[in-house]
């Protein structure tokens, strides 16, 4: 079965078609039951992947239905299966292809499925060369490194099937990583001094980027076990003079801010615990000179806001499958706010001790 192409927003379905004989399971001798003809297989994938996703305000989620996979046809995913009765493995690891017309295609020859059996499948995307197997294959891990990909990782969830009746294989992929973005505005509330920033450099500091991601394939879940490998990510760097409001909000670019989503600046991230004082994003601007009531005020280099990431997100924590967009405001009333002083009088009373030291 092959989805129609172009389907937006949404995760769409591989269809795995295999010629096999019309038995249902049933238990039986190995010898008792003839082999099935050589499987040939046809997959056929439709899997977009938009970014003009919903804005949120700061410390929202767009929902995983929102959040479209993304599939590159040029390179395979990875198929696993094992015989659920016996726990044998049906299936290591094996590369899934696409063929010249764009459709998943792979050949599996005779001799791999054999007998009447329940099989779990589950794959993910993109392949790797190598997976660790857990105890009787019920589970396999999958090491991922950010800076090494260029798209975070999907995986399907567990499909169970008996042999004679794999007609089709539904593998619905889903994101086990955070699709993380910024957009920014100039918040200053007072007019005369707005309008005067611009952004030279933006980074998130502390993105957890390098783990290793255990599927089960009985339980149907996974969960990441990290290396301790943190990162800081340049979102941005140029010189872009920053909107003032919320409805001027840009999005950030890779070196200019901008308008959709589509052309901003994202990066992978592994869903981690959000701690205090670990991971924040760091906004690096000069303000342009100005004139405020007969008073030249010189241009400013290198100011610099810290947004602390701890206190935003629901329970500090990040959600696999999840796509975040923070929202930056930058204040100038901040920098330019006046200081006060005021003073209070009261009598001072001179108390001379015995010994003349004490007062």
């Amino acid at each position: 079965m092959v989805t129609r192409p172009h389907m937006k927003r949404a995760i769409a379905f591989l269809a795995f078609a295999a010629a096999l004989s019309a038995q249902s399971c049933m238990s039986g001798k190995l010898d008792d039951i003839p082999a099935p003809p050589a499987l040939s297989s046809r997959l056929g994938f439709d899997i977009t992947v938009t970014r003009e996703g919903i804005p949120v305000t700061k410390g929202e989620m767009v929902d995983a239905a929102d959040l479209a996979a993304s599939m590159d046809p040029s390179r395979p995913f990875s198929l696993i299966a094992i015989d659920e009765d016996t726990e044998s493995l049906l299936l290591d690891n094996m590369p899934v292809y696409s063929g010249s017309d764009g459709n998943y295609s792979t050949f599996l020859e005779g001799g791999i499925l054999k007998i009447p059996t329940q099989i779990l499948f589950s794959a993910y995307y993109p392949h790797i060369h190598h997976v660790n197997y857990g105890d009787s294959y019920h589970s396999y891990s999958i090491p991922f490194k950010a800076d090494e990909t260029d798209a975070g990782p999907l995986v399907s969830k567990t499909v169970e099937r008996c042999i004679q009746e794999l007609n089709t294989l539904p593998l619905e992929f889903r994101h086990i990583t955070n699709d993380v973005g910024f957009r920014i505005c100039d918040i200053t509330p007072a007019p005369e001094i707005q309008g005067l920033i611009r952004l030279r450099k933006l980074i998130a500091h502390n993105v957890a980027s390098a783990g290793v991601y255990l599927n089960d394939l009985v339980l149907g879940r996974g969960d990441w076990s990290y290396q301790e490998y943190y990162r800081d990510v340049v979102v941005f760097e140029g010189d872009a003079p920053v909107g003032v409001g919320s409805a001027n909000e840009l999005f950030v670019g890779q070196d200019a801010l901008v308008e959709q989503m589509s052309q901003s600046k994202r990066f992978y991230a592994i869903p981690d615990e959000v701690l205090m004082g670990r991971q924040y994003v760091e906004a690096i601007f000069d303000v342009d000179s100005f004139t405020l009531n007969g008073f030249t005020y010189p241009p400013l280099k290198d100011q610099v806001t810290k947004f602390p990431i701890y206190g935003v997100l629901p329970d500090n924590v990040m959600v696999p499958g999840k796509q975040y967009t923070f929202h930056l405001g930058l204040n100038l009333g901040t920098i330019y706010q006046e200081i006060t002083f005021t003073a209070s009088v009261s009598s001072w009373q001179t108390m001379i001790y015995e010994n003349n030291h004490d007062f």
